[in-house]
C-alpha cells in the first residue's frame, strides 16, 4: 500500500498542537495514521510550519461575491443591510464569474468546506462540481405578516432545487428582526434534527429595538417601507427572543454576537436542549468592516462557548480566508493561544456544520484535507503567515 507521508515542525490535529518527529501517514486522501519518524519509513515529505487539517468556513455568502468593494466600510448594520438588499442584482454572467472566483479563493486558503447563506440558485451550478463541501443554508425573511407565505414558498422553491443535491440543506431564518412569527412556524420543520443558522445581536441596534421598539430599526424598516405598526417589543434581547425557535435543531450556529452579553449565554446554557449544540461563530474582519466593532471574544471563552469561524461575505470582506480571520483575532486577543484558534478553525466548524465524521481533523478514516501553515514565529501568527493547500 502506497502512502502519502507528510511532516513538519508541528502537526494540529484539530485538537492539540504537536511537536517532534510526527509524520501523518494518508492513502488517497484519507488519513491512517500518526505515527513516530522511524516507523514511518522512506519517502517522507518534511515542511517548515504546521500540518493542519483544512480550513471550515461556517459562515459566507458566496452569492454576494460580485459586491466586493461596493459598500464602503463602518457605515453601520442598517445602512450596510440597505445597500445589499437593493444594490445586490447585476448580470447571471457577471455574478456566477464572481462566485467562480471567490470559490477559488477560498481553496486556495485552504478552506475545505463551508457553511454557505442561499437566497436564490446563483450558486449551485458551481456547487454541483464539489471542489468544497457545503452546509446550504436558504435564508427566509419577511418581518411583516402578510408577506409571510410569498416568502416562505419562495426559500422552499430554492431548498427543493438544492436538496437533491445536497442533503445538507435547511431553510434558516435570516435573522431575529427579520422574520415575522408566522414565517418561523413555516421554517421550524426544515432544520429539524439538522444545522440552523442565524445572524444574531450585529449591532446594539438589534436589542435596542427588541427591548425598547426604538432605534435605528425603525429608520431601517422605513427605507424598505415595510410597515411595523402590528410590532410590540418583546422587552428582551433579540437572542433570548427567539433562541426558544431554534431548539428543534440538532445544532445551532450563532454568527457575529457581536454585541452579546452574559445574560445572552446564560440563557442559552440554561435553555439548550442535551441532544442539541451550539456554536458561536466569528466573523470578526466583517464585524469590522460594517460596524467597527470585535465580537466578545474573552467572554464566549469564559464561559467555555464553542466558537467557530466564519469569513462573512466579500461584500463585508476583504478576502474569503479563515487565516486572515484568525490573523485579525489574534491582533485583538493576543493571549489567545494559536492551538486554541485551530480548533476553532477546524474541529469546531466541522461539528457546528455536523461535518465531524469526515472533517476537521487527523483521525483514522477522514479525509479533512491537509494545509501546510507557514511563518510562524514562536507558535504566533504573523503578518506573513499563510496557509498552503497540501492535498
Amino acid at each position: 500500500m502506497s502512502y502519502r507521508k507528510l511532516k513538519a515542525d508541528h502537526l494540529f490535529t484539530g485538537r492539540e498542537l504537536l511537536s517532534g518527529d510526527l509524520v501523518l501517514l494518508l492513502k488517497d486522501g484519507v488519513v491512517k495514521a500518526i505515527v513516530k519518524e522511524q516507523e514511518a519509513g522512506e519517502g517522507v515529505e518534511v515542511y517548515k510550519g504546521i500540518l493542519c487539517p483544512g480550513f471550515i468556513n461556517a459562515h459566507c455568502h458566496l452569492e454576494l461575491s460580485h459586491m466586493k468593494g461596493l459598500i464602503p466600510e463602518k457605515t453601520g448594520l442598517v445602512d450596510f443591510v440597505y445597500k445589499v438588499v437593493t444594490e445586490r442584482h447585476w448580470q447571471d454572467d457577471e455574478i456566477s464569474a464572481a462566485i467562480n472566483s471567490a470559490e477559488r479563493e477560498m481553496l486556495n486558503n485552504g478552506i475545505v468546506a463551508a457553511g454557505d447563506i442561499c437566497n436564490n440558485l446563483s450558486t449551485l451550478r458551481e456547487k454541483e462540481q464539489h471542489k468544497l463541501a457545503y452546509y446550504n443554508f436558504i435564508e427566509a425573511s419577511g418581518w411583516h405578516p402578510s408577506v409571510f407565505a410569498t416568502r416562505f414558498e419562495r426559500a422552499r422553491g430554492v431548498y427543493n432545487a438544492f436538496i437533491d443535491e445536497y442533503p445538507s440543506t435547511t431553510i434558516v431564518p435570516h435573522a431575529p428582526y427579520s422574520v415575522s412569527e408566522e414565517l418561523w412556524k413555516e421554517i421550524i420543520p426544515y432544520y429539524e434534527k439538522k444545522v440552523v443558522s442565524i445572524h444574531n445581536q450585529e449591532t446594539t441596534h438589534e436589542d435596542e429595538y427588541f427591548q425598547q421598539g426604538t432605534g435605528e430599526f425603525e429608520r431601517m424598516y422605513k427605507m424598505m417601507n415595510i410597515d411595523t405598526s402590528f410590532y410590540t417589543a418583546p422587552h428582551k434581547s433579540s437572542l433570548q427572543h427567539s433562541f426558544d425557535k431554534l431548539a428543534k435543531a440538532r445544532s445551532i450556529i450563532l454568527v457575529h454576537n457581536t454585541f452579546t452579553q452574559q445574560s445572552d449565554i446564560d440563557l442559552v446554557k440554561k435553555n439548550i436542549p442535551k441532544d442539541c449544540s451550539v456554536s458561536f461563530c466569528l466573523c470578526i474582519n466583517a464585524n469590522l468592516y460594517i460596524e467597527n466593532a470585535v465580537p466578545p471574544v474573552e467572554l464566549l471563552m469564559k464561559n467555555n462557548c464553542s466558537i467557530s469561524i466564519g469569513t462573512d461575505s466579500l461584500a463585508s470582506n476583504h478576502q474569503l480566508s479563515v487565516l486572515e480571520e484568525l490573523k485579525t483575532l489574534a491582533d485583538h486577543f493576543p493571549h489567545i493561544e494559536l492551538e486554541t484558534m485551530l480548533n476553532w478553525a477546524t474541529l469546531n466548524g466541522a461539528k457546528a456544520l455536523m461535518m465531524e465524521n469526515t472533517l476537521g481533523s487527523f483521525e483514522d478514516g477522514k479525509m479533512p484535507g491537509v494545509i501546510l501553515i507557514e511563518d510562524i514565529e514562536n507558535k504566533k501568527l504573523t503578518n506573513q503567515t499563510k496557509a498552503r493547500r497540501l492535498i
